[in-house]
């Protein structure tokens, strides 16, 4: 049943937001990175996206899926828009280590996704914001 399922506390698993360079539009892109902080490898990851604002308006639901992330390791997950950082914007990530099935919600509060919010990101050794 599924009250009877456990999903382990997901450690080491991350999702940011990166500003980079885009040298084929010559323009600065944010872009989404789900991050593996760990010496895992992760299996049959699914990141689903989607953002709510206060006013009703909804983004739509993208889903992404990747066979395997390495051990300390980042992946490119999507771009965003600057247009949706005043929603909620949620971010689900499940995915497998072994047999064990782990899944974890991260959330950016409208209007935190923002240069002055940048710390350093743990694997790609840059600056961004780091979804909690």
């Amino acid at each position: 049943m599924k009250k009877d399922l456990v999903f382990p506390e997901v450690k080491d698993v991350h999702i940011a937001v990166v500003k980079e360079w885009n040298e084929d539009f010559t323009s600065h892109d944010w872009i989404i990175y789900l991050i593996n902080n760990s010496n895992e490898t992760l299996d049959s990851v699914m990141v689903m996206t989607r953002g709510k604002h206060r006013d009703g308006r909804k983004t739509s639901t993208f889903r992404h899926a990747f066979p395997v992330v390495l051990g300390n390791t980042a992946i490119k997950v999507e771009l965003i828009m600057e247009e949706v950082f005043p929603f909620l914007n949620e971010f689900t990530v499940t995915y497998f280590i072994g047999s064990t099935l782990y899944d974890a919600t991260f959330m950016a509060a409208p209007n935190t996704i923002h240069e002055k919010n940048f710390t350093n990101l743990p694997v790609l050794e840059k600056e961004g914001f780091l979804l909690k």
